[in-house]
């Protein structure tokens, strides 16, 4: 039977966050013992699609994927996994193309829906479905982005922003046990992988669904402690996570990266009232002003929705004033995507287009004038990169606040972290020597 299996070829194709990436190269550990694994745009016996939900374009992007492979093999089994799979079962049956279709919950088990398929078993779905408030232990296993590691610590999400599908994506929050996380990070440093990436759907809830008061900030204190790990990264933050008694403690820590991605969504009390989200303008602003005590080179990003539903030109003008005396270094912009399922799909007063557009132009262009007075600070100074990757002529690594570096040195420097000075700005990276 292995045997036959290794001719069988097997193609992952991913969409979406870094939470979806990390399950796909679970899956991939899972697979690649009894089948070959090739890229997803490779002719394959099977297709696997990780597919993404959060907007109306990542649902037609999955729909086009899966049709897409189609093309590559007509005799190919196509299988849908992930979050628009979990949430629009019966659309996405409804394709031709696709043979199975499988929710997250599911990609655990993915080598023996794999299994029965080539040997033509009757798929027994229920007999293999987990726990509703069940982390889903994949196993020891790493999504290496090139000399950084993701780890996902956690998955789910309570908060329930009426913009958002996610939790009916995923589920209620449920967090990783903190030893299993600990052992995956020192085999990890084992490997020679300097930097770590805490990921999840919200990390920032990490722990509440413990019985202890076992919290994030307590996983991150003994991830500090692991010896060859010297840079810990921290994926997309609740602000509200980010409290005085927070901020104390990792003022004692050496290895917490000064980048710090807070969703903040809206820069209008009243937007963020009808989003449901849990903060105000003013506790944000308390939260960067925590932040820059603590790091004086902290490196803040955010996202921002724009045309949410009643959003009226004030509101966004309040929004544009905020980002403007907040003063992030980058900001992701998306316009509103009515998402099926959530309450604001059904509110009053959608947004044009045009209007979208317009907005969404604007918070670009504020945007990028921001991202180039800040990295001009850096000309003429030392910085400290772990460079990452050959980029033609030069390296390339980040800073520790996330600042890209390209520098003519030697490809012995990958996966080192070197003292290098900035010597100009090219595009959105520094230039080193």
């Amino acid at each position: 039977m292995e045997d036959i299996n290794k001719k069988i070829k097997v193609g992952f194709i991913t969409l979406g966050c870094k939470v979806n990436q990390y399950e796909t190269n679970a899956m991939i550990q899972k697979v690649r013992t009894n089948y070959e694994i090739v890229s997803g745009d490779k002719r394959a016996d099977i297709y696997i699609i990780n597919t993404c939900t959060v907007t109306n374009m990542s649902d037609r992007k999955s729909r086009q994927l899966l049709r897409r492979c189609k093309e590559l093999n007509k005799n190919a089994y196509i299988i849908a996994v992930g979050c628009y799979a979990e949430v629009s079962r019966e659309e996405i049956e409804k394709i031709d193309e696709v043979d199975l279709v499988l929710g997250n919950k599911q990609k655990n088990n993915i080598k023996i829906y794999i299994d029965n398929l080539v040997e033509n078993k009757e798929i027994t779905k229920n007999k293999l479905e987990t726990k509703e408030n069940e982390y889903i232990e994949f196993g020891n296993i790493t999504y290496t982005e090139k000399t950084r590691a993701v780890i996902k610590v956690q998955d789910g999400c309570n908060n329930f922003c009426s913009y958002c599908i996610i939790p009916y994506a995923r589920g209620r929050i449920v967090s990783r046990k903190s030893e299993n996380v600990l052992n995956e990070i020192k085999e990890i440093a084992k490997q020679g992988i300097k930097e770590v990436v805490i990921t999840g759907i919200h990390i920032a809830s990490y722990g509440k669904d413990f019985d202890n008061n076992y919290r994030l900030i307590d996983l991150l204190e003994e991830i500090e402690k692991i010896d060859g790990i010297e840079r810990i990264r921290l994926g997309s933050l609740e602000p509200t996570l980010i409290t005085d008694e927070f901020c104390r403690r990792l003022e004692k820590m050496n290895k917490i990266c000064h980048h710090f991605h807070l969703s903040l969504q809206s820069g209008c009390d009243k937007t963020l009232s009808e989003m449901n989200r849990h903060y105000t303008t003013n506790e944000f602003i308390e939260v960067v002003e925590r932040l820059r005590r603590l790091y004086n080179d902290v490196m803040l990003t955010t996202d921002i929705i724009v045309g949410f539903p009643n959003e009226t030109d004030k509101d966004f003008e309040i929004t544009y004033n905020f980002l403007k005396k907040v003063n992030f270094y980058k900001m992701h912009v998306f316009k509103y995507s009515p998402r099926k399922g959530t309450v604001a799909a059904k509110m009053k007063n959608q947004i044009s287009g045009d209007i979208k557009d317009i907005r969404s132009h604007k918070l670009l262009e504020l945007s990028t004038k921001n991202e180039k007075e800040y990295l001009k600070k850096y000309i003429g100074k030392n910085v400290y990169v772990l460079f990452e990757e050959s980029d033609g002529d030069y390296i390339k690594g980040h800073t520790q606040n996330y600042i890209m570096v390209k520098a003519k040195i030697s490809e012995e420097k990958i996966n080192k972290i070197e003292k290098v000075k900035v010597i100009s700005l090219e595009d959105d990276y520094l230039i080193a020597q």
